[in-house]
């Protein structure tokens, strides 16, 4: 199975994802010319060959200019010492204007939270000129001529994007606003890392464990711990496992957690893997403990199904015999391990020795959660003991959108085999909240989407 392993000891960034898959051969000029008809404003791309550390990649940046052709950004940076700058890519999307810029130009190094490029202005109430809700970028994503797949994707992340923020500053995700910088770089990551994924064939994504500095970072609204909220949330609400190493600052992006939310299957140690492209993706920072650079293998993975039209992976399963527990400790189980990032737990009615009512108390979890998780069920519950297992898994492709229905859109989850959409159904939390909004009983509004969803699979 075609697969891409995505290294993240040194973090991810969305300009460190789309570098790397540039350098993993993605021509530039495919993905400015998919992103050129959006028309999100006046810039140019830049792919440039460049050393870090001594490892040679690809560092990619957007090129923000002003209506007159002055460039917004700060002069970039020569490249470190010592390391010679290299041949670069240049692309300029079509009615966007051309200036020149420095040498192997780095993109300066990425502010975290709010004041990310690829992060959102949260004046909500009066956005300023040029901002961009995500509202307006979704409706500018899903009506342009975009392939299907990239389309689904890109909104995929975005929505993810849109979710943290708004839940980190309490507004709805439509509000959450994209500053004028932040909406075009945005825009062009995440499309950019879309489109060239599509050209890489789609592979299944793999990534080890995630990894972000430590310490605080500067935002809008002060210093805030790292990870910053809105990559916690990302991250939390995938239950996505990370480590924080001793490199001071964020090395993880809310555009990059986005992105490994969206398309990463699991994260571990890489399986069997045979590599026929290795591209890195540089960063801009000198790190003191590792060079800062996404490492993207791609190549075929023995590990697997063996079919394209399905996704695979492995799961811990994890089971105890209990006989003495309460209800109540059960119930508050079930919910803090579900909230803590298991799969699935759930439990079920036996008869156990001396004819005493029981149940079997089963979680399912990633394979390199499995010690997280018996450890919480020796600590958690009157188990004496957990049997594990490792079992291997097939599963439609999952994507998320939204419908429309007469009581406002509606999140669905969308299951693919191979391209085939096989399975939509409605998300209820999104269902209740629009419930909640047009004053009508949640069923109706579930009906409305699901027969939205029929809809959607009959194409």
């Amino acid at each position: 199975m075609k697969t891409l392993y995505l290294d993240l000891s040194s973090g991810i960034s969305g300009d460190m994802m789309v570098g790397a898959l540039i350098d993993l051969g993605v021509d530039v000029a495919i993905i400015e010319a998919a992103l050129a008809p959006l028309e999100v404003g006046h810039y140019h791309l830049h792919a440039a060959k460049a050393v870090k550390s001594g490892i040679q990649g690809t560092k990619f940046d957007v090129h923000l200019e002003s209506e007159e052709g002055d460039a917004h950004n700060p002069p970039r940076p020569g490249p470190e010492r010592g390391e010679p700058a290299a041949p670069q890519a240049h692309a300029h999307p079509r009615g966007h204007h051309h200036h020149s810029h420095p040498e192997a130009g780095n993109r300066p190094e990425e502010p975290p939270a709010e004041l990310l490029p690829d992060a959102v202005d949260h004046r909500h109430d009066h956005p300023h000129e040029g901002a961009r809700d995500f509202a307006e970028i979704r409706d500018l994503i899903s009506g342009s001529d975009l392939d299907e797949w990239v389309k689904r994707r890109a909104l995929g992340v975005f929505t993810r994007l849109a979710e943290a923020e708004g839940k980190v500053h309490g507004v709805p995700p439509d509000r959450v606003h994209f500053h004028e910088v932040g909406a075009v770089d945005s825009i062009v990551d995440i499309v950019g890392a879309c489109v060239a994924l599509n050209e890489l064939g789609r592979p299944r994504i793999l990534a080890s464990t995630v990894t972000d500095g430590s310490g605080f970072a500067p935002c809008a609204h002060g210093r805030l711990p790292v990870p910053v909220p809105a990559t916690l949330g990302l991250l939390a609400a995938r239950g996505i496992p990370f480590a924080q190493c001793e490199e001071p600052g964020e090395l993880v992006t809310p555009t990059g957690a986005a992105l490994l939310a969206e398309f990463a299957e699991s994260f571990g140690p890489m399986p069997v893997l045979r590599p026929e492209r290795i591209g890195y993706g540089l960063g801009t920072r000198t790190l003191r403990t590792r060079p800062n650079a996404l490492r993207a293998l791609l190549g075929e993975c023995d590990e697997g199904s063996g079919s394209d039209e399905w996704e695979a992976d492995q799961v811990a399963v994890l089971e105890t015999n209990l006989d003495d527990v309460s209800p109540e400790v059960l119930g508050h189980f079930l919910e803090t391990a579900l909230a803590a990032g298991a799969l699935d737990v759930f439990h079920t009615a036996v008869q156990m020795k001396k004819s005493r009512p029981g149940v079997v108390l089963t979680v399912l979890c990633e394979a390199g959660r499995a010690d997280e998780f018996t450890r919480r069920l020796l600590r958690e519950t009157s188990a004496f003991g957990v049997r594990r297992t490792v079992a291997d898994r097939r599963k439609l492709r999952r994507e998320f959108d939204e419908v429309e229905t007469p009581f406002g859109r509606v999140r669905v989850k969308l299951g693919f085999l191979g391209e085939w959409m096989v399975q939509a159904a409605p998300e209820f939390e999104s269902a209740r909240a629009a419930a909640a909004a047009a004053g009508v009983g949640v069923r109706e509004v579930l009906s409305a989407a699901a027969a939205a969803c029929e809809s959607r699979k009959s194409r």
